[in-house]
């Protein structure tokens, strides 16, 4: 039995039905009697959307307020997850940055973790819970919430992987493969079949 830190990106988490599937990986893990934690984004598209309503109101919004805003687009998806898991007989807990105890200081927008309480989340895993956690945000001295910046839900599954001492800390994202070259920059990409795990980490 070994203790997995997956993150799903926004794009994973980008529909119902492709939360649902998430479930489903989820689901197949805990079933082989693995403790999980799943970091997730919010649905992908969201968190620009929030900057937009935010710019409408003001061109230079408060970074503090600004924060509180952006940060409920993975509240939405942790409790889809959630509901998805508890739906297929998976126990789940959904919970924000803030309740697992990811300490920041108060840089707001491009916040820095500086220590996480993994007392919350040790209790749920050893009761047999998966914990669902958004990504990408957690609080400050005042009980602020702050979040972390683009690429923040990476930077978040990493940081309580490393907190809990996890065995793997697995990052997925949702694209056809891995190619030759980025196929967005370069047309005549090639998708790899086959990659050896010494290949990819040279890449």
């Amino acid at each position: 039995m070994a203790l997995i830190v997956q993150k799903y990106g926004g794009t994973s988490m980008g529909t119902p039905e492709r939360i649902l599937n998430v479930a489903r990986r989820v689901k197949r893990w805990h079933d082989h009697g693995h403790k999980v934690v799943v970091v997730v984004s919010a649905m992908s598209g969201e968190t620009n959307r929030l900057l937009a309503l935010a710019k409408a109101i003001s061109a230079t919004p408060d970074p503090r307020e600004l924060d509180q805003m952006v940060s409920t687009g993975e509240q939405v998806t942790i409790s889809m997850l959630a509901m998805a898991l508890n739906s297929i007989g998976v126990e789940a807990k959904s919970l924000t940055g803030r309740q697992v105890g990811i300490k920041t200081d108060s840089a707001y927008t491009k916040a820095r973790i500086e220590s996480i309480d993994t007392d919350v989340m040790t209790g749920h895993l050893d009761a047999g819970r998966v914990i669902v956690v958004a990504g990408f945000q957690g609080f400050d001295d005042e009980g602020n919430t702050t979040t972390l910046g683009r690429g923040g839900s990476d930077t978040s599954g990493v940081a309580l992987a490393a907190a809990l001492k996890a065995d793997e800390c697995q990052i997925y994202t949702d694209v056809d493969g891995v190619y030759t070259t980025d196929p967005r920059v370069a047309p005549k990409a090639k998708k790899v079949d086959r990659i050896s795990f010494e290949e990819m980490l040279e890449m």
